[in-house]
């Protein structure tokens, strides 16, 4: 697999067969191969995560299907490309027969959703905005009401592995900027796990390795660094 930096909480990952890209609205989209399914996924609304620009990406990829949370407003969508639109709510399973692909969704916490993918026999995780948003200026109850969210969906995912994992490290947490990641990798296992929503400081990468709870899985965070990187794994 294949999986390229684009920015923010966007991502391309490259199969041998599909090509996915998640929760783009800027940056620079490699080269596609067209010939292959292309599904483009958009975790929910919000402006850092979704744009109306991936819906020119239909006038170059014929085979490409979008992947959209219903909180997407379907007004949005031009009339050519809702026959390539699925919209999808939280806790769904879609099966995909003809590229062997299953799709689960999470409730997110924020806003929309977050996808568990399996696809030619690899497991992709990208968490959108599902994380443990805890703000110290907030409600103590609201806080907590967002931390029991996160903790029950991260339930639904015990016990799981995912070759790579798409995990929200957010540098305005400050000292909480930790917990989200740490928490989920108490609940699976991951071969890669990929820092994003990082607003451009990638610093935080480095300061999570540093911690002693990271000691079990700091080895396998992916260490960014600039926006086009590329990462190829064979597991």
């Amino acid at each position: 697999m294949k999986v390229t930096y684009i920015y923010h909480s966007s991502f391309l990952a490259e199969l041998d067969s599909v090509t996915m890209l998640f929760d783009y609205y800027k940056g620079n989209i490699p080269k596609i191969d067209s010939n292959k399914p292309f599904f483009v996924f958009a975790s929910h609304a919000h402006g850092d995560h979704f744009s109306n620009k991936i819906l020119e990406l239909a006038d170059q990829y014929p085979n490409i299907q979008y992947i959209l949370s219903d909180d997407i407003n379907e007004n949005k969508i031009p009339v050519h490309c809702k026959n390539k639109v699925r919209f999808v709510k939280p806790n769904e399973t879609i099966v995909l027969e003809k590229q062997s692909m299953t799709i689960e969704t999470l409730r997110s916490n924020d806003e929309g959703v977050a996808f568990w993918i399996c696809c030619e026999g690899k497991t992709i995780y990208h968490a959108g905005d599902l994380h443990y948003w805890f703000w110290r200026e907030e409600d103590d109850e609201r806080n907590r009401m967002i931390v029991r969210q996160y903790e029950a969906e991260l339930e639904k995912l015990r016990g799981r592995h995912a070759n790579v994992a798409f995990v929200v490290l957010d540098p305005r947490q400050k000292d909480d900027f930790f917990i989200g990641m740490n928490e989920l990798m108490k609940v699976i296992s991951a071969d890669h796990i990929v820092p994003m929503h990082c607003w451009g400081d990638y610093s935080v990468i480095e300061k999570i390795k540093q911690l002693p709870c990271s000691a079990s899985y700091r080895d396998r965070i992916a260490q960014i660094q600039k926006e086009g990187e590329t990462f190829e794994w064979n597991n």
